[in-house]
């Protein structure tokens, strides 16, 4: 997040749910207290209201891949993190976790990796990338 213009907002977007997860990893039930269960449905609100934003922004503007533009990366971001928070509010009802919820977790583990592997492998791709994007590596 050093080279990104917002990293300050990007970092409390992806430390309030890092922070959620570690809870969850300590103490699995910690997802039914009424302070984690306001703090993650009022986070979840917040990213879903700014997806739809970043969507609409998106819908309107785009006209290549998503994946081109900031917007559609910081999209991306906020659907995982959705996902993520609600995979943990739902592992208090089955502590023990079904399959269904190992393979979401698993899908939601390995897509940044899978997209960044896609990106950065794509000559095209890293040619539109912003220059504060190209200082990364």
């Amino acid at each position: 997040q050093v080279n990104d213009p917002d990293a300050e907002l990007w970092v409390v977007v992806y430390t309030i749910p890092a922070v959620l997860t570690l809870l969850v990893g300590l103490n699995p039930q910690v997802t039914g207290n009424v302070i984690w269960k306001s703090i993650s449905a009022i986070h979840i609100l917040f990213c879903m209201v700014w997806a739809v934003g970043l969507a609409y922004y998106l819908l309107r503007h785009t006209q290549q891949n998503i994946l081109h533009e900031e917007e559609g990366r910081e999209l991306c971001g906020l659907v995982i993190i959705t996902a993520w928070i609600i995979l943990c509010r739902s592992s208090s009802k089955t502590p023990v976790g079904g399959r269904i919820q190992l393979a979401i977790a698993i899908v939601i583990t390995l897509f940044p990796f899978i997209s960044w592997v896609y990106i950065y492998i794509n000559k095209e791709m890293r040619s539109s990338w912003p220059t504060h994007c190209k200082t990364v590596i």
